[in-house]
């Protein structure tokens, strides 16, 4: 099983982005989390480039298309999604491979519910489907975790169980 991971900040020391580092490292035998690294080149949706879409985009389109599944893990900024986050999944809304797509969310500090509650009606606006069971909150905002320490965590055993209902829910 493929699982692509989208993180929603491009910040050096995002604790999103150590989150879903940490949740590739813990991924089971025979399913692979693929951290998507090209959310920063993705230029600014314009529908006028979605006949010939720029190289980056084609690279979101055939990651998209070669997973079984996406992970999304995000900040909130100004109760809303991130800029980042939004752009892409506005570049997907009209790309055919996304309908009907697994989606896991991790929130990374519960308290941010404004953007999980958003990220939810947008992903549901665009027809994926949202495995509810493997979606977490996590509360590590402020906890200074990095990747390593996440993966000795607590947490861990959280995030190897949301993994394996997406493997029993054969997300492929």
């Amino acid at each position: 099983m493929k699982i692509l991971a989208l993180c929603g900040s491009l910040r050096r020391i995002s604790m999103n982005a150590a989150l879903l580092r940490a949740t590739a490292r813990l991924a089971p035998a025979g399913m692979n989390v693929q951290v998507f690294e090209g959310m920063g080149a993705l230029p600014l949706f314009n529908p006028d480039l979605e006949a010939d879409p720029p190289p980056s985009v084609t690279r979101l389109y055939g990651a998209i298309q070669a997973c079984d599944a996406l992970l999304i893990a995000s900040p909130e900024y100004a109760h809303g999604v991130t800029a980042v986050l939004k752009n892409a999944l506005d570049w997907l809304v009209g790309f055919e491979a996304f309908v009907g797509k697994p989606v896991i969310i991790f929130n990374a500090s519960p308290r941010s519910m404004h953007a999980d509650a958003a990220l939810r009606e947008i992903l549901t606006t665009m027809s994926a489907d949202i495995l509810e069971p493997a979606c977490l909150a996590l509360p590590l905002r402020g906890l200074g975790l990095g990747e390593d320490d996440i993966v000795r965590s607590e947490h861990a055993e959280a995030i190897r169980a949301a993994l394996a209902h997406a493997a029993s829910r054969g997300a492929a």
